[in-house]
């Protein structure tokens, strides 16, 4: 049997390393550390980066005689350094210099902690047993800890211990970046707080945000009746205590390491060093603090733990991708300004930027932290500014929210990316994927239907959708020859097709995942405008500028947009997809294996992706991932389409031939959108989903960052795909299909102020209200209606519905 709360690590795989630090991050939604050894600094097998949520700096470069910046989340000063070793050895112990023996690392998943256990043969023969674990305050954001305990085995005398905290760090992690500038940090200051206290502080170079890391070191040897005393260790860059200590087997040596960080960015907060100071001084014992974190964590399984009583794999790797999400996206963060970071706080990959994966994160959110997903959305709000500036200096109105924004909001996309299949540096015209604004209304829209927050709508919500509606009204160019509007230059979230053959860069025109998105929220934004009351309705006009023959416009755009369709019915990728040369799939599998990045192989081959039929992941497919059938049957229609139901499997067949899966959401979407016809199929590609990150299956990338919006997308499969949960017409709407290996399934949801358990089996479900104050909710499960007080129940058959 599985244990579903932690996962193991056995033996030390220097190769595997960087893959399991990743893994073993510890977060708390401010703050999230890689499970790094701590006594190895960076390298080839070792990478211990510290990121805090929105930390970003800015720095330039020149690559081919072409001027590029780039702004990156910074790894801040390296708070992890603890070394051991027998008195008399002139090594401090490394797993690359010594034996070692027993290597386990244990993360518990519950709780977010991560112990690890070994034992090292120094030369002179002496066994020293070694037990570490460390955490990152859930209770407190500010404050992490490390916990060593050395024991000698077969040896008596004095140990020594030096524990510091680096200011010399860089951002290293992601080889194919280390041709460009990485010191995001300037000299640090470092000074004593007194016998075991200590303080280093630091600032960013271009961005200006200071940094500073206060740490505590205590050391007990259970052959001392005192506590031992501390030498300083101090320079420029480093500053720390090292202590030696009587020890024998029955006498280890204990350090307890707890730091404090603090930025210039953090609300409510004064000078970082003083606040540092104060937090580390006020701190309580190690156990005491290990206790808080655990209260804090326990209090957050309520909201989110999924149980799946038949599947022990699944549970434990849903649990542990929920762990993730958590240790980024915390209610902790929602003090702060930061957005969903692609590859999580765990990594440098894409530069920390946030993408389009709060359309996978946050429904998820808004169902079981509210008030979290409505602050990430206030990110986006922030920002708005900024995506006006861009849509007005590109002769658009409107907000145009940039492919990859960091921390001003400006369009962070790079102008050149490497290939580093072939060495060469290529155009990057990423930045032509403005489909990420509808991402942002979708979260919006899907926010207001779980909540019913109209207060949100109306102070922020209705002006984001407006925004984003306008930009597309502006964007949306009309032919009289058709008598429809058309979007074009752009790319839709495949990736693989920056343009056409001819003109490889200068995007598509009417992707169909964004000409229907576009529609639709060109509608919500005008529904939105409807919903909040008439003097908000009109200051919104009056500040916007919008009038009624804007209106109309955008109510002829989001029922005139045009939708290419081929083959008797089945929706084109963007126009002229279907006149691509088809790929060799077989051949380019049996000459290369992996060919998820067939736009690297192709292109390393003098090739180019744009002239094939060949996508990296769902794109027409997202359409049937964000609506149900119904859904997106009504919507075409609305634009004057049909979409005959039977067409609807042809082009998911149509599509997954063509696919990829050069992404990790491929696997989520597809999984998805197969699950009701296709179950087979389906369930293999959600095993695909669980073993992404932790079986590294994109080969490497996972250990530059987990992938966040697939992490997400494993749970919401089982939340929302396989329940078949929707929110529509003012209902709660459930058609459960959960496969049979999953046993009795179990998860909870918060609804318009109520609180929501879901206990089902295959296609039976039970809805538990909590009790309390809130309105009656409507519940609609195969094909039957119930109204659900607080404090009731209802059961669901395929054939009936019983209210208990």
């Amino acid at each position: 049997m599985v244990d579903t709360w932690h996962l193991e690590f056995d033996g030390y795989d220097a190769s595997a390393e960087k893959l399991r630090e990743a893994l073993c991050t510890v977060g708390n939604g401010y703050l999230a550390t890689r499970g790094a050894a701590p006594e190895m600094p960076a390298g080839q097998s070792h990478y211990p980066g510290t990121y805090i949520a929105g930390l970003f700096n800015r720095l330039d470069d020149t690559v081919g005689g072409v001027a590029v910046t780039n702004e990156s989340l910074v790894n801040v000063p390296n708070w992890l350094p603890v070394e051991v070793r027998a008195e008399g050895d002139d090594e401090w112990f490394s797993p690359e210099t010594h034996a070692v023996h027993g290597y386990k690392q244990t993360l518990n998943i519950r709780h977010a902690v991560l112990t690890r256990t070994f034992t090292f043969t120094d030369r002179a023969g002496r066994d020293t047993h070694v037990t570490q674990q460390r955490f990152a305050s859930m209770h407190h954001p500010h404050v992490a800890a490390l916990k060593t305990t050395a024991r000698p085995l077969n040896w008596t005398g004095q140990l020594e211990l030096r524990s510091c905290v680096d200011g010399d760090v860089a951002n290293d992690l992601v080889e194919r970046y280390r041709d460009l500038s990485r010191r995001h940090l300037e000299p640090a200051e470092t000074r004593s707080l007194g016998r075991e206290f200590a303080l280093l502080e630091t600032r960013t170079t271009s961005s200006h945000i200071r940094i500073a890391v206060a740490m505590r070191n205590h050391v007990v040897a259970d052959a001392h009746p005192t506590e031992c005393e501390l030498e300083l260790v101090h320079d420029r860059n480093r500053i720390g205590h090292s202590a030696v200590a009587p020890a024998s087997p029955d006498h280890p040596v204990t350090l307890t390491k707890t730091v404090a960080i603090c930025t210039s960015r953090d609300p409510a907060r004064g000078a970082p060093g003083g606040d540092a100071g104060r937090i580390i001084v006020r701190a309580d014992t190690y156990e005491a603090l290990l206790a808080d974190h655990v209260t804090a964590w326990e209090a957050l399984w309520l909201k989110w733990d999924c149980s799946l009583s038949g599947h022990d794999v699944a549970e434990r790797t849903v649990r542990f991708h929920l762990m993730h999400v958590l240790q980024t996206l915390s209610p902790h963060t929602q003090e702060l300004d930061a957005g969903v970071p692609a590859r999580g706080l765990h990594g440098e990959a894409y530069r920390g930027h946030i993408f389009w994966d709060e359309l996978f994160v946050l429904p998820g959110l808004s169902l079981r932290m509210p008030a979290l997903a409505r602050a990430l959305i206030k990110y986006r709000y922030r920002r708005l500014p900024e995506a006006r500036a861009a849509a007005h200096a590109r002769g658009y109105i409107g907000a145009m929210f940039p492919w990859q924004s960091g921390g001003s909001g400006g369009e962070e996309s790079q102008s050149l990316h490497l290939n580093p299949r072939s060495g060469r540096w290529l155009p990057d015209a990423s930045h032509r994927a403005h489909h990420v604004g509808l991402a942002i209304a979708y979260t919006v829209w899907q926010y207001y239907q779980v909540t019913a927050d109209v207060e949100f709508l109306t102070d922020y919500g209705a002006e984001m959708l407006l925004d984003v509606a306008r930009f597309w009204g502006s964007f949306a160019q009309y032919d009289p020859a058709d008598s429809r509007y058309h979007i074009r230059g752009v790319i839709g979230p495949d990736e693989f097709h920056a343009g056409y053959p001819e003109a490889p860069h200068e995007g598509v025109d009417d992707n169909a995942y964004t000409n229907v998105l576009a529609a639709w929220t060109i509608q919500r934004a005008l529904a939105a405008l409807r919903i909040v009351n008439s003097r908000a309705r009109a200051e919104l006009e009056r500040r916007l500028g919008l009038c009624d023959t804007e209106l109309a416009h955008l109510e002829e755009v989001s029922r005139r947009l045009y939708v290419p369709f081929h083959d008797g019915g089945i929706i084109s990728q963007f126009a002229g997809y279907e006149k691509l040369a088809e790929l060799p799939w077989e051949a380019y599998r049996s000459r290369y294996g992996n060919i998820q990045r067939l736009d690297r192989i192709l292109e390393a081959e003098a090739d180019d992706i744009t002239r094939y039929q060949a996508s990296k992941q769902a794109d027409v497919l997202m359409l049937l991932y964000l609506f149900s059938v119904p859904e997106l049957t009504a919507l075409l229609e609305s634009l004057g389409y049909h979409l005959a139901r039977e067409n609807v499997p042809r082009m998911i067949d149509y599509y997954l031939a063509r696919t990829s899966h050069g992404s990790t959401l491929s696997s989520v979407v597809h999984a998805w959108v197969l699950a009701r016809a296709h179950r087979r199929e389906a369930d293999e590609l959600y095993e695909h989903v669980l073993k992404a990150d932790l079986s590294d299956i994109q080969g490497g990338t996972t250990s530059e960052g987990i992938h966040l919006a697939a992490m997400a997308g494993s749970i919401d499969i089982v939340q929302r795909c396989y329940s078949g949960l929707e929110f529509r017409d003012e209902r709660v709407i459930f058609a459960p299909c959960f496969p049979d290996s999953f046993g009795d399934v179990s998860f909870g949801f918060r609804y318009r102020g109520g609180w929501f358990t879901v206990s089902a089996r295959g296609t039976s479900l039970t809805i538990s209200a909590a009790a309390g104050a809130y309105p009656r909710v409507t519940v609609e499960c195969h094909d039957r209606v119930v109204t659900l007080s607080p404090g009731e129940k209802a059961s669901f058959e395929p054939a009936f519905a019983r209210l208990a």
